[in-house]
């Protein structure tokens, strides 16, 4: 497939308002979600209704999370440094979200479910992150892993969200995985100048600050940073009808490296 098929770009510098980047009926249709990041000066609101799941993840700046009588106050500074704020919601449940201060970023989420599920504000004290990869292939792959909501406390949503943190010079997605459930990353680089390269099958992209990564479900992604900058990317999973996503399928050719006992060069 061609690069403008796989990786879009968001603008940049973000317009205020919305930024739609995948649509269900417009681009990137395959992926089943629509997924778009909010741009908000102090004081602008989001007030959304829609018949569908929705999942507001902060990214950036100082807002309040209203919705079915509550309010929380929520502040992020660094996706590499803190863990997320989430309000994960089932269709028709109106949300409203105010911003606290100017250049304040809100990813949003969204898709089908004839479903219901109570509504989830999760908080960065509950999200579990995990290292992945720590201890093996001489720390090659190690990286942040954190988990937002998946089966294991949303089983009734057809979402699936969570984030990864890119050590610089460092693998994730490794070793080599696939599902077939399409997957969306968004990434974000420290330095912003920074870049990493992202596998869809065995095509292989440059990335970079902004940008956005369609996985047709089947394919093989590994990722990578390159060396002195930290990639972070934001990932969504679209369960599909009879065929949840709860494990990712490795490559058999490459499983060996699973075994935190390899021994590879130089150290055979």
């Amino acid at each position: 497939m061609q690069r403008e098929e796989l990786i879009i770009s968001a603008p940049k510098p973000l317009e205020k308002g919305y930024n739609e980047i995948t649509a269900m009926g417009g681009r990137a249709s395959e992926m089943l979600m629509d997924f778009g990041i909010y741009y908000l000066d102090k004081g602008m609101e989001i007030v959304n209704e829609d018949d569908l799941e929705r999942a507001y993840l902060l990214l950036k700046g100082s807002i309040v999370y209203e919705w079915e009588g509550n309010a929380q106050e929520a502040t992020r500074s660094s996706v590499f440094e803190e863990n997320p704020w989430c309000l994960h919601v089932p269709p028709k449940t109106k949300v409203t979200i105010r911003a606290l201060a100017s250049e304040t970023e809100i990813a949003e989420q969204k898709t089908d479910n004839e479903k219901t599920f109570s509504a989830k504000l999760y908080t960065p004290a509950e999200c579990l992150s995990e290292q992945f990869g720590a201890g093996t292939l001489n720390e090659t792959a190690t990286r942040t892993v954190r988990t937002i909501f998946d089966d294991r406390n949303a089983p009734d949503a057809n979402l699936v969200m969570g984030e990864v943190i890119n050590h610089p010079g460092k693998y994730s997605s490794w070793p080599p995985h696939h599902h077939p459930q399409p997957e969306i990353y968004h990434y974000r680089f420290y330095p912003e100048k920074g870049y990493g390269h992202c596998e869809i099958g065995d095509d292989v992209f440059k990335v970079q600050h902004m940008d956005t990564s369609v996985l047709p479900g089947g394919l093989v992604h590994p990722q990578t940073a390159v060396p002195g900058y930290a990639m972070y990317y934001l990932w969504m999973i679209r369960h599909l009808e009879g065929a949840r996503f709860s494990e990712r399928i490795f490559v058999e050719e490459h499983k060996w490296l699973l075994d935190p006992n390899a021994t590879i060069w130089p150290n055979k």
